[in-house]
């Protein structure tokens, strides 16, 4: 369906290979149809045992979404984006879920760049999951840059991150490394990239049935090294627990250290909407199962499209770049409660729900 996924089956094992690296494998519709398909005919089948997705290259797994996709699609029909993107959302949330609730061992080696999109085909349950990550690693949910939020299942496993890690990661958009994943609970295992020929030879020889526990083996013999995360971790929890957006940033300015103005200069180029709109999705998540925090970003990506709020942010760090937003608000002062929590409002019945089946 997508000349950008190549699925093929040995011994035992599902493969599939994202190759977009012009795009950093940025999924499109026909991708995430691609790998949904997949996933669907190789979960009833026996001679498929475990699944593996990877990169063609160690530039990126997954940069995320086709954002100049959402662009050009939302400028169609400000007021909802497109069908198209209409299409997009329901599909990749769909196969989010599908990816979290895999019966099978599922494997995702997360060279170069994770991010948002690239998440959400990694992060998957913790039954089956086994996310590697490499020296090359860098992961982030830097929606908040382009005037998005965290979505394909951010609220649920950003919220599940140790201490307020999650609200971090969510707030600012900042990228993580290989320790810095594992700390947080993002990944399970490191692969150091000078050891890739026998990782590679790994994946081809053992039968699908025991790879999860070769690979577990394997990577125990490696350390991913000092994590920033969990030096940071008492100035993390510190501010990021003070309950706001605002509060965190009040909570910051009282903070003479490198890391807090780094933080704040980070935060002060986000959207001020959508960092409040993050905060309260995060918080929200964690009291929800996973098919309830999709269905809840779901509505909120449309109400997302219908502020504009991504399509000025996709215009000014994507097709004009000149890295300068007009976010509506353009002061984090001028967020109201009321703003953010219209952001929430059912779009559509519960019985309409475009992921109303999602178990």
């Amino acid at each position: 369906m997508s000349a950008y996924i190549h699925t093929s089956i040995s011994n035992g094992t599902g493969l599939i290979v994202l190759d977009r690296p012009k795009a950093l494998n940025s999924l499109s519709l026909d991708m995430v149809r691609a790998i949904t398909q997949a996933l669907l005919a190789w979960r009833d089948d026996t001679a498929v045992e475990a699944v593996v997705i990877r990169s063609s290259s160690e530039k990126a797994f997954c940069a995320g979404g086709d954002i100049r996709f959402f662009y050009e699609a939302g400028r169609a029909s400000p007021q909802a984006g497109s069908a198209l993107v209409e299409d997009f959302f329901t599909e990749e949330y769909a196969l989010n879920h599908l990816v979290h609730f895999y019966p099978k061992p599922y494997i995702a080696l997360m060279d170069g760049v994770v991010m948002g999109g690239g998440m959400g085909i990694a992060q998957a349950g913790p039954g089956a999951r086994l996310r590697i990550v490499t020296d090359k690693t860098k992961m982030a949910m830097p929606e908040v840059n382009i005037g998005l939020f965290p979505d394909v299942g951010g609220s649920y496993f950003l919220s599940r991150a140790p201490g307020a890690l999650g609200y971090y990661l969510g707030v600012t958009g900042v990228t993580i490394n290989a320790a810095d994943a594992l700390y947080a609970g993002l990944a399970d295992h490191y692969a150091p990239l000078a050891e890739r020929a026998a990782l590679d030879a790994l994946l081809a020889s053992t039968p699908g049935a025991q790879l999860a526990a070769a690979l577990a083996a394997y990577a125990a013999a490696h350390d991913a090294g000092a994590s920033a995360l969990a030096a940071g971790r008492d100035a993390i929890d510190r501010h990021f627990s003070a309950g706001s957006v605002p509060a965190i940033v009040a909570s910051l300015k009282t903070d003479s250290s490198a890391f807090a103005t780094k933080t704040l200069e980070l935060m002060a180029t986000r959207s001020p909407l959508m960092m409040c709109v993050t905060h309260e999705l995060i918080r929200r998540g964690a009291a929800l199962d996973v098919a309830d925090c999709l269905r809840m970003e779901r509505a909120l990506v449309r109400r997302n499209f219908e502020h504009g709020e991504v399509i000025e942010g996709v215009r000014a760090l994507v097709i004009d770049k000149d890295n300068a937003p007009q976010w509506q608000p353009a002061t984090l002062e001028a967020v109201t409660e009321e703003m953010v929590q219209a952001m929430f409002q059912p779009v559509w019945p519960a019985y309409a729900h475009p992921l109303r089946h999602l178990a």
